[in-house]
């Protein structure tokens, strides 16, 4: 939409369509009517409330079918509601009796809501928006995403690489070992997230039953509320003030948080290669990457990754900080800022997409590779004096200091000093045999 005030729902709105369904006013007011409309059956099914009957099929099915064919349109008529109300969780709750309203659970009307504060219907709303937009979005990119690093590290395995260490020529690697480091970095959050518990409650205005005791103190309040929260597919909060807590919340954005800045590690290592001729980059018939320089095959997708990386994190710190802090009992600063979950998830999933069309788009340039390699013959300093070192040869990382520190080295160089070293024949014989492409250690077993 060209008005959009977020480029999430602008510019990039076809990239991260897929968390309208959870994040969006439209995801929300869903998912509180499914937390309605489920504790109203499982209510039904308690015996000891004798005045809510159990459900007959025929009223299940019109219960079911309520979300079922909840879409945009019923979404528009709760927020109707909502101007009058002024209150978006009473307008669902008005919203389902009215559609109750000629059906034969007219009667039983008064049990949607029952006891209930907005918070018990809104954690376990969130949490059931989490858990989805996780399940089916987050990971499955996060993983894709991921998949990419490892082909090429599987691709790109055996090639030796100049390493920078401080910015300065240091022992080689492989192209692949390098990609490998990130893939099993992203791989540990990745896990983490998986393992994530995502917790939720429904015990009332305060988190200890008062309401629902004073009306049915012979109900097992504890085992009703449970089982409820467990059958919505959330790991059940028994301790709770007004609000669930919040902390797996924390947890997951400290996660993705992690996550999101690995990935900036490797945008700006990857740049950092194009920068230096060791990538190019597939060209793409029509794209500019200049509005100036008409050979220039810019690195943006690494950078516009890396842009939106940082402003996700931004969102993903502050929610992390904040959510588990209320005065008290509660207080609204918690509802507020998570209406910006979405925000902060979408400008991830906008970055590792970006990362993902970059990365599609990599090609090793093996030239250029190679002669970073034989141009750093003096990278050789370091076996030599190891082995030096290992025949006691007196001063050996300062023999090699003053042969390579600030001088051209090349393989002529080097191999006359191996040659007149007093070492035995078969250490001499393969530190002869090294080059900067061969010492790699075990880079490409890695």
């Amino acid at each position: 939409m060209i008005t959009a005030l977020s480029p999430l729902d602008g510019r990039y709105a076809n990239k991260v369509s897929e968390l309208n369904e959870y994040f969006s006013e439209y995801g929300l007011i869903k998912h509180r009517l499914i937390v309605e409309i489920s504790f109203f059956m499982m209510l039904s099914s308690e015996p000891g409330i004798k005045e809510l009957p159990p459900f007959s099929d025929k009223e299940l099915k019109i219960l079911e079918d309520l979300i079922k064919n909840f879409d945009e349109k019923e979404a528009e008529a709760v927020k109707k509601i909502e101007r009058t109300t002024n209150h978006d969780v009473k307008a669902v709750e008005y919203y389902i009796k009215e559609k109750l309203e000629k059906t034969t659970l007219k009667k039983h009307l008064e049990f949607i809501h029952f006891a209930c504060t907005s918070e018990d219907i809104n954690n376990l709303s969130i949490a059931l928006m989490i858990q989805g937009a996780g399940n089916h979005v987050l990971l499955p990119t996060m993983k894709e995403l991921n998949k990419k690093i490892t082909q090429l590290a599987k691709r790109w395995q055996k090639v030796p690489m100049l390493s920078l260490t401080h910015g300065q020529p240091a022992s080689p690697t492989t192209v692949g070992k390098e990609f490998l480091v990130f893939a099993k970095r992203l791989e540990r959050q990745m896990e983490a997230l998986d393992k994530q518990e995502t917790l939720g409650k429904i015990n009332g205005a305060t988190g200890n039953f008062n309401a629902h005791l004073s009306a049915y103190p012979n109900v097992n309040w504890e085992k009703l509320s449970k089982n409820f929260v467990q059958k919505l597919g959330l790991t059940w909060n028994k301790h709770t003030t007004q609000i669930e807590s919040h902390d797996f919340q924390s947890e997951i954005y400290d996660t993705m948080s992690r996550f999101n800045t690995i990935l900036i590690d490797l945008n700006r290592d990857v740049w950092t290669y194009i920068s230096r001729g060791a990538f190019k980059q597939k060209v793409v018939a029509g794209e500019v990457g200049s509005s100036t320089m008409p050979h220039k095959v810019n690195p943006i997708d690494f950078e516009n990754s890396e842009g939106n990386l940082g402003l996700a994190n931004a969102l993903l710190r502050h929610l992390s900080e904040k959510l588990p802090i209320s005065r008290m009992q509660r207080d609204l600063t918690d509802s507020t800022v998570q209406r910006n979950i979405g925000t902060a998830w979408g400008y991830s999933i906008l970055a590792y997409k970006s990362a993902l069309k970059g990365l599609s788009k990599l090609e090793l340039n093996k030239k250029v590779v190679q002669e970073e390699l034989d141009q750093n013959w003096a990278l050789l300093a370091e076996p030599i004096q190891t082995v030096m070192r290992k025949h006691a040869v007196p001063k050996a990382y300062e023999k090699l200091k003053e042969l390579t520190r600030g001088k051209e080295v090349n393989k002529k160089v080097v191999q006359e000093f191996v040659s007149s070293l007093k070492i035995p024949k078969e250490d001499k014989e393969r530190l002869l045999k090294l080059s900067p492409s061969t010492y790699i250690g075990i880079a490409d077993k890695l």
